[in-house]
């Protein structure tokens, strides 16, 4: 074996491999990306995993004891709660059926009196007077169903006993009430980012379209008829809003098929599909301004992936168990504020006037038209050559 004729093809073969962009991309840039989202997503950078959750109040109790003003005021100093207050239950449902709150507390009438008894008798749990704290959860929140509960007895039992909890007290918490829901799985908590996943897949498969076509010469050709380059792409928009609109079709057939619940009526389903046919524009977006700085199907293939991780990791499944600064890293990309709404319409039976539906909405429509204004521009200016 000759060494230098070895070095000479592995030379040749690593120029080839710097000069293809796909290559190089899924070898450099795909582990960076793929390692710097994981971190965001899951806490390493930002350096506060702890998720936190936003719970309403609602304090029933108007006696002379100062039990529930207590009471709220050591949920207050737990991190990893949010305490708002409300002046009654209505207005704390209202937000929890719009996703803004994760859980509503409900403090009786009667919490400072049974609270007394067991502070003047703690011995004696005949003379105790017992009480019920209402809790309602939020059904399209998995994480916030499995880690309040726990967290809220704990702070129960250390206000009413102090710093030696007692195995038993005079003040119980209701069963947890899901928001409008009925007890879901793990899948039903999953299915409204699916829905959004699928679509976003779009970007790859058009950019790889724009692409052959430029190889093969169709946009030039296209160039010498009377059709423009914008009713081109236009037609292309329509052809992937309709596969979007499939797409969802399919998902919500098979997620039916394998045992998804939902309480949405045919109007929140129809609306479903109004929020992913826009979020398709989007994508039909992204897929031009991959097509716009690549050179062939391949380099698609990979620049593509640069659209697509973020939206994957930080929008398609938006849970209160990532960390916060993934939260906030999920406003940014479009797919976010699909999942939301879907969230809303699908698993809390949030009616399509609800105002956090429509600004999702709103904000999805408007990234769609700037996104796709600008592929169009940049396309033409750059990959139609």
């Amino acid at each position: 074996m000759n060494t230098q004729r070895i070095l000479s093809f592995a030379k040749k073969d690593l120029k080839l491999l710097i000069r293809e962009p796909a290559s190089l991309f899924l070898i450099v840039l795909f582990p960076v990306i793929l390692t710097l989202v994981f971190g965001v997503a899951f806490g390493a950078i930002g350096g506060d995993q702890s998720a936190s959750y936003q719970v309403g109040v609602v304090n029933m109790d108007k006696g002379v004891y100062q039990w529930s003003q207590t009471f709220v005021e050591t949920l207050t100093t737990t991190e990893i709660l949010n305490i708002q207050v409300y002046a009654d239950t209505e207005s704390a449902q209202k937000d929890l059926n719009q996703g803004k709150l994760q859980a509503v507390i409900v403090i009786p009438e009667l919490f400072g009196e049974s609270c007394n008894s067991f502070f003047t008798a703690p011995d004696d749990p005949s003379s105790w007077l017992e009480a019920t704290v209402e809790l309602y959860l939020d059904s399209g929140s998995l994480f916030a169903t499995q880690a309040i509960p726990p967290l809220i007895q704990q702070m129960l039992v250390m206000t009413i006993s102090g710093d030696q909890p007692s195995p038993s007290i005079p003040v119980h918490i209701g069963i947890p009430s899901l928001m409008e829901a009925e007890r879901l799985t793990m899948f039903d908590y999953m299915a409204p980012g699916i829905f959004a996943f699928a679509a976003i897949f779009l970007i790859m498969t058009v950019s790889q379209s724009f692409t052959v076509d430029r190889e093969r010469g169709l946009l030039r050709r296209i160039n010498t008829t009377p059709a423009t380059s914008a009713e081109f792409m236009v037609g292309h928009a329509v052809s992937n809003m309709t596969a979007a609109v499939v797409q969802v079709a399919l998902v919500f057939v098979m997620a039916f098929l394998v045992g998804f619940s939902t309480r949405a009526g045919a109007a929140q389903i129809l609306f479903a599909f109004v929020i992913v046919t826009a979020f398709a524009l989007c994508c039909v977006g992204f897929g031009l301004i991959t097509a716009s700085v690549s050179k062939s199907p391949g380099a698609a293939t990979g620049i593509s992936f640069i659209f697509i991780m973020p939206q994957m990791f930080l929008g398609t499944f938006v849970s209160a168990g990532f960390s916060s600064t993934a939260q906030a890293a999920g406003r940014v990309v479009p797919s976010y504020y699909v999942t939301d709404a879907l969230t809303s319409l699908l698993l809390r039976g949030a009616p399509v006037t609800s105002p956090t539906v429509l600004l999702d909405l709103a904000v999805v429509v408007v990234c769609s038209v700037v996104v796709l204004v600008l592929g169009v521009l940049l396309f033409e200016k750059y990959g139609n050559a």
